[in-house]
């Protein structure tokens, strides 16, 4: 899979982008601020339908389309995949809710695939992507919402039924939970929760299924891939923590949740066994979560820890340890992407290589240099080494326009 041509009108600093980008490594260099990370970002929502940038998609317009009478943004990419040429194209538009207020808008969004209208839930996936962020150190010292979302779009590039399943037991969340703060103020029976609890369980064990699985994957190639990062000094264990009761997580090693086979996505019989014990936590948890007005048991309040040689790294780990932890999660991201797709994801780094040492550095480019397709961001080809660049695109990114850099001998 890779990228064969990206248009951009109105992205961020992109007034206008038309670039044919070869399946190779592709070398983005630049000062800061020019526009480097927005082509990233650009890939990355087409491929997810989210920035991993922007509190909200009104921040993707470029500030020149507020003069337009209808400030618009439209981004578009064709790409091969399976051996053929496929397109995904969105537009964003912010349109006046009424004439007599022209100021205050609506943001509309219109996407395609292949030319033809898509939901949102329906584009994911289509173009598989990895993306290598400085920031990725926040997925092991951040908050545990950092990590569900992690897990949850590296699953809806895998797997679109979890994507919709997602989006469902997310509706019903919330519908449970302005039912438990009606009850709270007795404006609704308590026993009216039944059906919410039936549902949420339900969906919420396909949820966990599928992320119980995406840890087994990560956590079999992360072991593999940490103490080649650490010179073997140090062995990295992750752990799904399943909250199915309100005493305590219930960790992935523990006997009452299924042990997950990698090779094949989680069965029928795997998901139903979890159903049950999401009721019961459900059921077990109810008083408390009428009093708090929330829902305290399901997969929207799990966790993953990562244990370096036994110790908590998000607790304990310096953030050397975590920055390397980080990269040996998406370097085996990459892995399960590719195996459970049957496609090689493009591969997004943003600037990634000066945040590390040099036997990081080193490592991470020698892994990279074997994908189909990379874009890699950098103010300093220097970070990046002779070697890795003699079969590199060089482009020049400088005030949102991108050119081909001219190499010696290259004709």
């Amino acid at each position: 899979m890779y990228l064969r041509h990206l248009s951009l009108t109105h992205f961020r600093n992109y007034a206008r982008l038309e670039v044919d980008l070869p399946a190779r490594v592709n070398v983005l260099q630049g000062d800061n601020a020019q526009g480097k990370t927005n082509l990233l970002e650009a890939v990355f929502y087409l491929a997810t339908t989210r920035s991993p940038l922007a509190a909200s998609d009104r921040q993707l317009i470029h500030w020149d389309a507020e003069q337009e009478v209808i400030p618009y943004v439209h981004a578009a990419a064709t790409f091969v995949r399976g051996g053929r040429d496929r397109s995904l194209e969105v537009t964003l538009a912010k349109e006046p809710q009424s004439t007599d207020e022209p100021a205050v808008t609506t943001l509309r969004r219109q996407i395609r695939v292949d030319g033809v209208p898509r939901r949102a839930i329906d584009a994911v996936g289509q173009l598989v992507v990895v993306l290598f962020l400085p920031d990725d150190i926040a997925l092991v010292a951040g908050a545990p919402g950092m990590r569900r979302r992690y897990l949850d779009i590296t699953l809806c590039q895998i797997d679109p039924v979890y994507c919709r399943t997602l989006s469902r037991y997310n509706r019903v969340l919330a519908q449970r939970n302005a039912l438990l703060r009606q009850v709270r103020e007795r404006q609704a029976a308590a026993r009216e929760l039944s059906v919410w609890d039936e549902q949420l369980a339900a969906l919420g064990a396909y949820v966990l299924a599928r992320r119980l699985w995406v840890a087994r994957c990560l956590a079999e190639r992360g072991t593999v891939i940490h103490p080649e990062l650490t010179g073997g000094q140090e062995v990295l264990t992750l752990d799904y923590q399943a909250r199915l009761s309100a005493e305590r997580p219930t960790d992935s090693r523990d006997a009452v949740l299924p042990r997950m086979d990698c090779a094949r996505l989680p069965e029928t019989a795997e998901v139903e066994a979890l159903e049950p014990q999401l009721r019961r936590g459900l059921d077990a948890a109810r008083r408390d979560d009428i009093l708090r007005g929330v829902t305290t048991i399901g997969p929207h309040r799990d966790d993953v820890r990562f244990l370096i040689n036994g110790i908590d790294a998000t607790i304990y780990g310096s953030r050397g340890q975590q920055r390397t932890v980080a990269l040996g999660l998406k370097l085996a991201e990459v892995q399960v992407m590719e195996e459970h797709t049957g496609e090689a994801p493009v591969l997004l780094l943003d600037d990634v290589v000066s945040e590390l040492d040099r036997d990081r550095s080193r490592y991470l480019l020698r892994s990279v240099a074997r994908a189909q397709q990379v874009l890699l961001t950098t103010t300093d080809l220097g970070f990046l080494g002779e070697t890795f660049l003699e079969g590199a695109c060089l482009w020049r990114v400088e005030r949102g326009t991108v050119q081909r850099m001219a190499v010696p001998g290259e004709t």
